[in-house]
């Protein structure tokens, strides 16, 4: 009883922190990951695309969209590649955010802060899931130093992002209960507001985002491990890709509050500890899958047809396109570490996420 009520308090306190950081890392996460990237050579290596990015970046200029729209457009259409080029920009915010964490370098945190402010001022919330899940990096960038920029700053962008969670909230892909308001769209969705609600700390919000994902959990999700969006497209590619928000969403959520939503089983025995399992052995190259066969999705069909790589029926799939899902994964279960050593047959993987495993607060491992 004495132990159920200390970890009540712990939660509690961890909830009550305005100023924490669910989204990236804590001060001393950050504290923690700087030794590995100094001492660590697997750290340091997974560290250098970030330091290399962030240098590049203090010689470019912001490039926001007021409306990012790649959703439902093929390779090559113009709109597409323009707004593809300009989200490049949440990438440049992750690494000068984190280059600023790890080094304290000022100019980097002055940088990060003129492409979020420039972002804040231009962009639009669309309210499409699909189109907006491509900021994360930027989110997670901003949770980073929020705490850290301009008043003015803070709050041009937290007014932005307030609006993207409206946008996604009151989104007209959430409604009718099918199609995008049941499949990845709605994990992306999902994953979006997490990110954003735990970044600016609004608690508003909070039950209806677990409410959501429970919800999605139950319908997207299948006892069995498999999925509406498998089932759909036949296509591990779709499993994947609606798996990795609800991962996303369900960390931030437990370093939030604690709870714990991967192993969470919905009534009809769905959970995403399940859907994770399921896709293992595809990863290990256990089983093997021919790729979109029986897709009902047209725009797989017109992918296929312009030569999109991946998108013809029968491509089968590659395992190292599920390792993300396993790093994820391993943030709840040291197991997933072992599937991912098989998949990449390294001892040691030069992952990212697989560095942020190792600082961040620990989850009770098996």
């Amino acid at each position: 009883m004495k132990k159920t009520i200390l970890l009540l308090l712990v939660f509690a306190t961890i909830y009550l922190d305005s100023n924490a950081q669910y989204v990236s890392l804590s001060n001393d996460e950050f504290a923690k990951l700087k030794k590995l990237v100094v001492n660590d050579t697997i750290a340091k290596a997974a560290f250098e695309p970030f330091k290399i990015s962030a240098d590049k970046a203090l010689n470019e200029q912001p490039n926001p969209i007021e409306e990012i729209t790649s959703e439902g457009m093929l390779a090559g259409n113009p709109d597409k590649i323009k707004s593809l080029k300009s989200v490049e920009d949440a990438y440049k915010i992750y690494s000068l955010a984190l280059v600023y964490k790890i080094y304290n370098n000022k100019a980097c945190l002055n940088k990060a802060s003129d492409y979020l402010l420039a972002w804040a001022k231009v962009n639009k919330s669309s309210g499409d899931p699909i189109d907006e899940t491509k900021l994360e990096d930027l989110f997670a960038g901003y949770d980073m130093i929020r705490n850290d920029v301009t008043a003015d700053v803070r709050k041009a962008v937290d007014n932005w992002l307030q609006s993207i969670v409206e946008g996604e909230l009151n989104s007209k892909y959430a409604s009718g209960g099918e199609g995008t308001a049941i499949n990845n769209w709605n994990s992306h969705r999902i994953k979006i507001m997490a990110m954003i609600v735990y970044t600016l700390h609004n608690d508003k919000y909070n039950k209806i985002i677990q409410r959501e994902l429970t919800r999605q959990i139950a319908i997207n999700l299948y006892a069995d491990g498999s999925g509406y969006d498998f089932a759909e497209r036949d296509a591990l590619h779709y499993h994947i890709y609606t798996l990795e928000p609800l991962l996303t969403a369900a960390i931030v959520i437990y370093r939030a509050t604690g709870k714990d939503y991967f192993n969470y089983e919905s009534e009809k025995g769905s959970s995403i500890k399940k859907s994770t399992d399921f896709l293992v052995p595809f990863i290990t190259g256990e089983k093997t899958h021919g790729e979109f066969l029986n897709s009902r999705v047209d725009f797989d069909k017109a992918r296929a047809k312009n030569g999109e790589a991946g998108y013809q029926a029968g491509a089968k799939f590659k395992p190292s396109t599920g390792i993300f899902v396993m790093e994820e994964a391993a943030f709840f279960s040291n197991k997933y570490t072992a599937v991912i050593q098989e998949a990449s047959k390294v001892t040691h993987p030069n992952n990212w996420q697989l560095v942020l495993n190792k600082v961040r607060k620990p989850f009770a491992q098996n």
